[in-house]
């Protein structure tokens, strides 16, 4: 039986590919347990520079395998609960991996695929993508995944999809702010994600890995004061530290940053 997981390395790119192309790589308990272990892995491999999420066959994530949805359907609601804590550890993994993360989409990404999508930094599709939050034709609703997706496309959009469990193509995608990009096939979709992955190889390490959290903090912020000292405190620390040095230097010396591939 093949692993439900391929963790993939090329050089500083850690690829995680999902590995039940015959289910779509639907989501069950092994592949939400293996997926976070590796998030957790290469979150702590200082080797690991950028994260890309993709998934073997015809699709991204078809949301969850039928047989695990029939389980947990006769399962106690304790279990049920732990279940969706295990979900909920993996999104908030991936959202707050130390690493910039890039979402590689193509054919299907439905429930928690659009959660994988949405928790990613940078996420980029083919034109016949198609998207889906389709919890509520079965009487449930996205919650696990529901802060993702919301910060991803908004409160307006999410109550759309969230009640209508319409599918979407790309293009909706990409207005919405689910995704940054659409391509034409994958032959286009593996040259925008190489080219976001050197842009990132170029940037410092730190730096990169800062970014997020910087973005999540302004974001959340309602003290202003507070906000100007902790973003004061974080360019300081980082003019000073040696990543900061040598990019600083490398540009008055018109030179490549040591860190540059």
């Amino acid at each position: 039986m093949s692993h439900p997981l391929l963790h993939l390395r090329e050089g500083a790119v850690a690829r995680l590919r999902l590995n039940r192309p015959q289910l779509h790589n639907a989501f069950d308990a092994t592949v939400i347990a293996a997926l976070t272990g590796a998030l957790e892995a290469v979150g702590s491999d200082a080797g690991v520079r950028v994260v890309v999420i993709e998934g073997e066959g015809p699709s991204f994530s078809a949301g969850a395998d039928l047989n695990w949805m029939r389980g947990m359907a006769a399962a106690s609601e304790a279990d049920n609960r732990a279940d969706a804590l295990a979900l909920a550890r993996l999104m908030r993994t991936l959202d707050e991996l130390p690493k910039p993360t890039i979402a590689r989409v193509h054919g299907a990404a439905f429930g928690g695929g659009v959660g994988l999508v949405a928790c990613c930094d940078i996420a980029i599709a083919t034109s016949n993508a198609k998207f889906g939050l389709t919890e509520s034709k079965l009487g449930l609703l996205p919650a696990v995944i529901s802060p993702y997706v919301v910060e991803a496309i908004g409160p307006r959009e999410s109550r759309r999809w969230f009640a209508t469990a319409e599918l979407f193509d790309a293009t909706t995608a990409h207005r919405i702010g689910l995704l940054h990009d659409v391509v034409d096939d994958e032959a286009a979709l593996d040259a925008a994600v190489q080219r976001q992955i050197d842009l990132l190889l170029k940037a410092g390490p730190v730096a990169a890995a800062e970014a997020k959290s910087l973005v999540r903090r302004v974001a959340s912020h309602t003290d202003r004061d507070r906000h100007d000292s902790d973003n004061a405190d974080l360019i300081a620390r980082l003019r000073v530290s040696p990543e900061g040095q040598e990019g600083l230097g490398a540009f008055l010396d018109k030179r490549k940053a040591a860190w540059c591939t």
